[in-house]
């Protein structure tokens, strides 16, 4: 089975009313790569995946009546896909924004360490961006925001 993709231990999976034009947007706006994009015999988009760092992500149709685009749903998420970028999170919005993302939640720094802003895309799903700009302990983390933090890694 050597060729076999490569699987990270975690993907998520995002569904689109319009998942070719999704595809197009994603690697526009955030820089996402094609790795897998299967059809069927007439053409249309049976799934597709794209790699963002070391991880994956895969997108695909409403395919049954239990999945839905946020379009599909008056803009309802139930969750938010959150990437950790290493370099030039403030350029990433810009392109983002220019690939015409709405920004929920501009560049902002963190009592925690990360730069972190967040998007729409055209069908409404939440993408929040982060990148570590300084090292923070959980004591410095815990006096910034007054919060009691457990698990710090």
């Amino acid at each position: 089975m050597t060729d076999q993709p490569h699987r990270a231990t975690l993907a998520s999976a995002v569904v689109y009313k319009d998942p070719d034009a999704a595809l197009d947007w994603l690697e526009k706006a955030f820089g996402f790569e094609r790795s897998m994009v299967i059809t069927d015999a007439d053409g249309n988009l049976s799934h597709a995946e794209m790699t963002v760092g070391e991880c994956y992500l895969m997108v695909g149709a409403e395919w049954a009546g239990h999945v839905a685009s946020p379009a599909s749903v008056g803009g309802k998420n139930t969750q938010s896909v959150h990437v950790h970028l290493d370099t030039d999170l403030d350029a990433h919005c810009e392109r983002a924004r220019a690939a015409g993302a709405e920004v929920v939640r501009q560049p902002e720094d963190q009592f925690y360490g990360d730069r972190v802003y967040a998007v729409k895309d055209p069908e409404g799903h939440v993408w929040t961006f982060a990148q570590t700009v300084r090292q923070v302990s959980r004591e410095q983390a815990e006096k910034a925001s007054g919060l009691k933090i457990e698990g710090w890694i």
